[in-house]
């Protein structure tokens, strides 16, 4: 492998990252001023990619990094977002969010993990194998969106402009997994769990009409009634448990890090799918969700007084569709559960599931590979990812699209993504950049310029 040029400031540019709010939900009331300084700081921290890269802007906040490879092979597509949740300030936070503090080994703030330091590992690896001379064998491209967070068009327009230049990547990678420590009961050590699909995503507001008037004599039905009765039947067995091949292959994954009886039990769940189904949506929360169309109710609204009969309520449900399912077969399914034609279901937004990208395939072995020389005895394991990433606007033009993040994360470090405290540790940044080092040589032989 290409020798890298130590640069032991690895935290201190995420930092200066972080420190800028490039808060996409909040575009409107802070201007662009936060993107056109990331965008600047991209140049001054990264001299030799802006140097030797091509780089093209699509739309305000798409920025797209071609480094030309010797041969005409597909490319490798490397993504990430450099936009952020908003922060609610009357949150607990131990250091200041936007403060980008070094403390401790960890860079502490708003983005470390979702998805600066993703960021920052792959052009960290680029500049350092463009300082060690190092040719890639096939293209490069760098995909970095600026409205991810708000659903934004940033990442579509690359991928559109990438399919109509008849260019068909070999592997994009977004963010998505990470390196995560015993990741279910009785299977130990570290995984690399790498998403090869994702859920789709749903918004429906249900609407409801209903006789204003005085509060002392009201209706058997009241519009907030309807709303309420139409939340009640999307429970959580709206729609049926079905077990993806993904996860079958994720569970037989996690058979091989598993002993005794666990194992027997991890490889019957792999082997028998309608079984899996069932005992995943029976244990509810995340492994539910692996199998089923979550349906979650977020906002609710109607009414101006507390004595007074509203003559309009709804809510908004936001849905994530499991893979296989669409999102018109899903609204077929909202309208039969509710079953009351007075109250109205109105799409707000939604986008299918994406497609399964291949697990037995030299794609997701590359990726493995790369995992192997960062972090030493970690497994690659596939799995469906809950949340809706850009790569989904990749999904639906090609079949290799994987998401994985290559740090480090505990449970309490992923709790803390749109949440409070969010930390990278400085290791993981450095191991991080080391795996996209091996995964851009891996793809091009280890001949240098």
């Amino acid at each position: 492998m290409t020798a890298a040029v130590a640069r032991p400031d690895i935290a201190v540019r995420l930092s200066r990252m972080i420190a800028l709010p490039t808060v996409s939900a909040e575009l409107d009331e802070r201007g662009m001023a936060p993107f056109d300084e990331f965008v600047a700081l991209l140049a001054e921290l990264y001299p030799l990619v802006h140097e030797r890269l091509d780089l093209e802007r699509h739309t305000d906040l798409g920025l797209l990094f071609r480094w030309r490879g010797r041969t005409g092979a597909d490319p490798l597509v490397l993504m990430a977002h450099y936009d952020v949740v908003p922060v609610d300030e009357s949150d607990p936070w131990t250091h200041p969010p936007f403060s980008g503090r070094i403390e401790d080994g960890w860079v502490h703030g708003r983005g470390a993990l979702d998805d600066k330091g993703p960021l920052v590992v792959i052009l960290d690896a680029v500049e350092n194998l463009l300082s060690a001379g190092f040719a890639p064998q096939r293209d490069v491209y760098v995909a970095l969106g600026g409205n991810e967070e708000t659903f934004g068009d940033a990442a579509r327009t690359m991928a559109a402009a990438l399919h109509n230049r008849g260019i068909s990547p070999w592997l994009v990678l977004d963010e998505g997994g990470a390196i995560v420590e015993d990741p279910l009961p009785f299977v130990r050590g570290p995984v690399a769990m790498v998403g090869v699909a994702e859920k789709g995503i749903l918004t429906v507001r249900l609407s409801a009409r209903g006789t204003g008037g005085h509060a002392s004599a009201p209706p058997s039905y009241t519009a907030v009634r309807r709303i309420a009765r139409a939340l009640d039947r999307l429970g959580p067995g709206s729609f049926r448990p079905r077990t993806p091949p993904t996860v079958s292959a994720m569970l037989a994954r996690f058979a091989e890090r598993a002993s005794g009886l666990a194992r027997t039990g991890y490889r019957l769940l792999a082997a028998s799918p309608p079984l899996t189904a069932r005992i995943l949506a029976a244990a509810g929360g995340e492994p539910a969700a692996f199998v089923r169309t979550t349906v979650a109710a977020t906002m609710q609204s109607g009414g101006t007084a507390a004595n007074v009969l509203p003559s309009q309520a709804s809510a908004t449900v936001n849905l994530r569709i499991a893979v296989g399912e669409t999102v018109a077969g899903t609204v077929r399914r909202i309208r039969r559960r509710i079953a009351d034609r007075q109250v109205e279901v109105t799409v707000v937004e939604g986008d299918d599931p994406s497609p399964e990208s291949p697990v037995d395939d030299p794609a997701f072995t590359a990726i493995a590979d790369a995992v192997a020389v960062a972090y030493p005895g970690a497994a690659a394991v596939p799995y469906v990812m809950m949340q809706a990433t850009d790569s989904r606007h990749f999904h639906r033009l090609w079949p290799r699209v994987y998401r994985f993040a290559p740090l480090e994360m505990s449970r309490a470090q992923r709790a803390s993504i749109h949440g409070v405290d969010e930390r990278v540790e400085i290791g993981s940044l450095e191991r991080g950049e080391r795996f996209h080092r091996a995964l851009i040589e891996g793809l091009s032989g280890k001949e240098a310029a």
